[in-house]
């Protein structure tokens, strides 16, 4: 390769590391043909990003970025090396796992993801496990709503008892009062009667 070929695909490495959140490092040696395509059409589907690259260009891209210090990483930079970076955290490591059951690779060399370096593949299983963001935004949307559903949930379930009072007290009212006016509108006809009762023995 020469010099003018390196300056290009150092660039290319920059290029697909640039404002990277999510950055893996795998090792694919010992996947056949078919096994890498199946690898590759696999991580397209979910967006993941792959660039097989050689170690001591990979590691000029990231001493250039200067933005991200990837230095703990260098070490694990042997063999064959593959650069998977994705805007899901966890993606990757899914990736790897699920593939996993059906071979022997590939493997985890190391990550940088949510500004911290893991280092081997036994940090696999703590990366498939951390939440994206995208994941964490939703539980907490979630949350949120939560008590809102319980309140909606609860008023329509409410049993409709309380407004029918209101009539049944407005229709009561008037039946009382007709109650309490009968005895007024006979009491001056018995006063009537008592009058002419007491004037006849005067007249005699």
């Amino acid at each position: 390769m020469t010099k003018e070929e390196k300056v290009l695909v150092i660039q290319e490495i920059k290029d697909l590391l640039q404002d990277a959140k999510t950055v893996y490092v795998a090792d694919l040696e010992g996947l056949n043909a078919a096994q890498t395509s199946d690898f590759r059409r696999q991580a397209f589907k979910q967006e993941i990003k792959v660039k097989v690259v050689k170690n001591t260009l990979l590691q000029k891209a990231m001493e250039q970025l200067g933005e991200v210090d990837f230095s703990e990483m260098f070490p694990t930079f042997k063999g064959n090396t593959a650069v998977m970076v994705s805007e899901t955290a966890n993606a990757p490591a899914k990736l790897i796992q699920s593939f996993r059951r059906n071979a022997e690779k590939p493997s985890l060399k190391s990550a940088y993801l949510q500004e911290t370096v893991y280092i081997g593949d036994q940090t696999l299983e703590t990366l498939v496990n951390i939440k994206s963001r995208e994941e964490m935004i939703g539980e907490i949307i979630g949350l949120l709503q939560s008590p809102i559903q319980r309140v909606i949930s609860a008023l329509q379930n409410k049993p409709e008892t309380a407004e029918p009072k209101a009539d049944e007290t407005a229709e009561a009212a008037p039946a009382e009062e007709a109650i309490t006016e009968t005895p007024a509108a006979d009491a001056p006809e018995a006063k009537t009667e008592g009058a002419e009762g007491t004037e006849a023995p005067a007249a005699e």
